[in-house]
């Protein structure tokens, strides 16, 4: 493979890449670098964030936890908040450090799919690493996984799915957003299919139980099956449409190849995964043809605020001092891990860009890496220049980091400027920034990492 091609790979299948790794497989073939990018993520390890002390509480008995005080309970409240900011943090540095990149990549991508939010951490944190366990494996068996999850009977009110008083909520995301899009099913098809999940439910340490008094045994009739069906039965009804197979394999190409739907692809990918719902299948056949590698793919997509973060964070470590303040800056862009906007999650592609992020992202770098401080303010709230702007708040609120540059001059020591251009930049260049770039005065590489990442061209993956 050549360096361009190993690039797009590293930047779709993961964060980007360095350039001593880079260096290291450039001459390899494309089957063993395929190969040892998917045998680093063949186990799922998972996110974890100290939550003893909640732990502690789910031992309580009914009766305790139904009597907690006000007190108690906005104390409990106040300590999944700030356990919820925690694993935000520790999501972004897996993502950023973990050798399975693909997995971690994969996670990303399914929690824009099964969008699920609960201010409930320890139930959020199973639901992420449910996520991750299945993100490469039987799409089927990952279906059935989610919807025994906590957060996910929560969030979709399931816990009101009983029988006699159905409540079809759940059954149509499952449908809507999850397997199938809108339009190919029927409202029947919802009716019968909350029926057929009456009676899911949770415990309060999260897990699964089936309560045999609020589920409906009847006869339930679902796209034209007749049967006692459970809500597993509904899941292998979905998957006996190829609608399924082509719904999920329509969001993983846009995400993964192209914004751009080519339907003759689409249709060849939809061919295989409608074969056995095999995710990993899917991916190493994406990432082993050779239009993947077309170059009316490459750079061509806007990078989400995480991949934007997490790309940076990969060339030149930072850590916040204060966790809350890296949530802000993730509000600020548009994209809150685990705060999804939305059942439908973030419509991603130019909708990331706007005038105010626009300017923000592009100061992003100088702001993280030059010792510079960002100003605390809401998305929107950006009038004239950002530069007026900026110095207008100079002194009210900043952010702090601290930058691990010895990471950088490791990794990038024995490169020159052009070797540390084409690492970082995957997109075609305009011609004044090329122009601009060519007449710049640097002193120093890390200076140079900076001017890059603070181009347009840099938004794009």
């Amino acid at each position: 493979m050549d360096k361009k091609e190993i690039q797009h790979l590293y930047w779709r299948a993961g964060f980007g890449i360095g350039f001593e790794d880079l260096n290291k497989i450039k001459k390899k073939s494309r089957k063993t670098i395929l190969k040892k990018l998917f045998s680093a993520s063949e186990k799922s390890k998972d996110l974890a964030v100290d939550l003893s002390e909640y732990e502690k509480s789910l031992t309580d008995s009914f009766k305790k936890v139904k009597n907690k005080t006000t007190d108690q309970r906005r104390k409990e409240q106040k300590y999944l908040r700030e356990k919820g900011i925690e694993l935000n943090q520790a999501w972004i540095q897996k993502m950023a450090t973990s050798e399975a990149l693909l997995r971690e990549k994969m996670t990303l991508f399914w929690a824009n799919v099964f969008v699920c939010a609960d201010n409930n951490t320890w139930s959020i944190q199973n639901y992420n690493n449910t996520l991750r366990k299945h993100a490469l494996g039987n799409f089927g068996q990952f279906v059935k996984a989610i919807s025994h999850e906590a957060s996910m009977i929560r969030y979709l009110n399931n816990k009101q799915n009983k029988k006699g008083k159905p409540n079809e909520n759940f059954a149509r995301e499952l449908m809507e957003l999850f397997t199938l899009g809108a339009g190919n099913y029927t409202e029947n098809d919802i009716k019968e299919s909350a029926r057929a999940f009456t009676g899911w439910n949770s415990k309060r340490n999260g897990e699964f139980i089936f309560s045999r008094k609020q589920h409906d045994f009847g006869n339930k009739t679902f796209f034209g099956k007749t049967g006692k069906f459970d809500g597993n039965d509904i899941i292998d009804i979905i998957l006996e449409q190829k609608q399924c197979a082509k719904f999920i394999c329509t969001k993983v190409y846009k995400y993964f190849v192209n914004p751009v739907i080519d339907e003759e692809n689409l249709a060849e990918i939809t061919d295989l995964f409608y074969k056995d719902y095999d995710i990993k299948k899917l991916m190493f056949h994406i990432f082993n043809s050779d239009w993947f590698y077309d170059e009316n793919n490459i750079g061509v997509k806007i990078k989400s605020p995480i991949e934007l973060l997490v790309g940076i964070h990969k060339v030149v470590p930072f850590k916040f001092k204060n966790y809350k303040q890296q949530v802000y800056l993730q509000k600020m862009m548009g994209q809150i891990l685990l705060k999804p906007v939305n059942v439908a999650g973030w419509k991603g592609g130019k909708s990331w860009i706007d005038s105010n992020t626009l300017m923000f992202r592009l100061k992003l770098p100088s702001m993280l890496l030059n010792n510079a401080q960002i100003s605390l303010i809401e998305k929107g709230d950006i009038e004239g220049t950002f530069e007026e702007f900026y110095q207008k708040r100079k002194g009210k609120g900043y952010l702090k980091v601290t930058v691990d540059w010895d990471h950088f001059e490791k990794n990038y020591s024995k490169s020159e400027e052009k070797d540390l251009k084409s690492t970082l930049l995957i997109s075609k260049i305009d011609v004044d920034t090329d122009a601009m770039l060519a007449n710049l005065q640097i002193d120093k590489l890390k200076d140079y990492c900076i001017q890059l990442m603070s181009i347009p061209e840099y938004q794009l993956c």
